[in-house]
């Protein structure tokens, strides 16, 4: 998970200098897919074969539109939009998506402690989204990024509350394929044009470096690795490593000179994290069941 996040983290200033010098969101976002789809495909050549009935074959229809399609298409275009220091920021709010949707779908109890989280997670992305209104600047952020990257977080928390049964029946290549394969089918045919107008533009070779990056480690690396993590470790461990994201994209994003911090971003960061926290080390359901009958 620290491997995952941390590619992650970098994946922000590298994704957006590479939409800043010849590429842009939807290019990206073709990309990572098609080219994830790709990889996938090729690995899992040498995976164990696993037998998928038809009926789980088409719920990755729905998968891949709010795992991959909704998720990496908001979070790309609103990356190259806004600044990576907040897009960043921004996807430390996805366990509190996570733990609303939790709520209104398998029924988990909201406490006290979680109430708090998300009104402190609230607070922060509030106080992102309202300076980035004011500066406008993509080295600050500007709203409309903010939003894309915050929608992208709620469509990955809608994936993973609709379909975490799914995920969980067959291994990281069986279900990365097929997701990547039916996201490529509904997203291919709307920015083929497109893309073919792009790249046959002259384009620097540090960007396609830097491409290379985003589909292979940003992408297909992070994905295995991330989905390992899932498997091995407690949801509440796993959200934790959300905070490594920030960290290395606020330093690399200093480094390459492609982001300002300001001082309502370390309120933003501080607020975000705090409520994050509250929200992971409340009691889930089963650990309420569980205490219940300690004392009976």
């Amino acid at each position: 998970m620290f491997g995952a996040c941390a590619g992650w983290g970098l994946m922000a200033p590298v994704g957006k200098d590479a939409m800043t010098h010849g590429f842009d969101g939807i290019t990206m976002v073709t990309f990572r897919v098609v080219g994830a789809c790709l990889l996938f495909w090729l690995a899992s050549l040498f995976a164990p074969k696993e037998h998928v009935p038809a009926k789980d074959k088409f719920m990755f229809i729905g998968a891949g539109l709010f795992g991959l399609v909704c998720n990496q298409c908001c979070y790309t275009i609103g990356l190259s939009i806004t600044s990576p220091i907040n897009a960043s920021i921004v996807t430390t709010s996805m366990p509190i998506f996570a733990m609303l949707l939790a709520a209104l779908i398998l029924k988990e109890p909201i406490t006290g402690k979680k109430t708090l989280g998300v009104l402190m997670g609230c607070s922060g992305a509030l106080i992102l989204i309202l300076t980035s209104a004011a500066h406008g600047s993509d080295k600050v952020g500007d709203i409309r990024g903010d939003l894309l990257c915050l929608f992208a977080q709620f469509s990955f928390a809608l994936y993973l509350s609709l379909f975490n049964p799914l995920i969980r029946r067959y291994n990281v290549f069986t279900i990365n394929k097929y997701m990547f394969s039916w996201a490529t089918l509904m997203l291919l045919p709307f920015t083929f044009g497109h893309v073919s107008e792009v790249v046959a533009s002259p384009i620097p070779m540090k960007t396609w470096w830097e491409v290379v990056y985003v589909v292979g480690i940003g992408t297909f690396f992070c994905y295995i690795l991330t989905m390992i993590g899932q498997r091995t470790l407690r949801p509440t461990v796993v959200s934790v490593y959300n905070y490594v994201q920030p960290i290395v994209s606020v330093a690399a994003s200093l480094l390459m000179g492609i982001g300002a911090l300001k001082p309502t971003h370390a309120l933003a960061v501080v607020l975000v994290f705090s409520g994050v926290r509250l929200v992971t080390k409340s009691k889930s359901r089963h650990d309420m069941e569980q205490s219940a009958s300690k004392k009976i």
